[in-house]
């Protein structure tokens, strides 16, 4: 089953969780002092929004799957269309141990793949590493993930 994935970032997350649980008439299904993320069934998508990186909007897109063949298949038609592709890699980020991938498309967007193991009480592990919110294709962008 496959779920579509939108990371925005915002400049105040309070507000901007008020604004988000009254578009989709519910509470977030994780929320973190500087992040939340509605696992909407109707329409069925992965949303996520928080405070972590540098530019404000959008921040990537991505496609977060339960199996990891299909994230193996969606990474290996990625890497015949894309500019730049990363590896299939694990990793903590967005309060969540994951296996993804990442993509750049043609006009720069960001995009991810994953799945999703477990929550993790930190954010990301790699922060440090490029000062964006965690991983990201391009380690010197400002980039988050989730």
């Amino acid at each position: 089953m496959k779920r579509m994935h939108i990371h925005v970032t915002v400049p105040n997350l309070e507000e901007s969780v008020l604004f988000y649980n009254s578009l989709f008439g519910e509470e977030p299904s994780k929320l973190k002092s500087d992040y939340a993320k509605w696992a909407l069934e109707e329409p069925r998508v992965n949303f996520a929004i928080s405070t972590r990186s540098a530019n404000v909007g959008l921040d990537h897109l991505g496609i977060q799957v339960d199996q990891a063949s299909e994230l193996e298949e969606i990474n290996a038609r990625m890497t015949q269309s894309a500019q730049q592709i990363g590896d299939i890699s694990e990793g903590t980020c967005c309060y969540a141990e994951s296996t993804k991938a990442w993509a750049m498309d043609k006009a720069g967007i960001p995009w991810e793949t994953f799945t999703t193991m477990k929550d993790a009480e930190v954010f990301g592990t790699d922060i440090e590493k490029n000062n964006s919110a965690c991983c990201s294709p391009d380690q010197s962008s400002q980039s988050s993930c989730c």
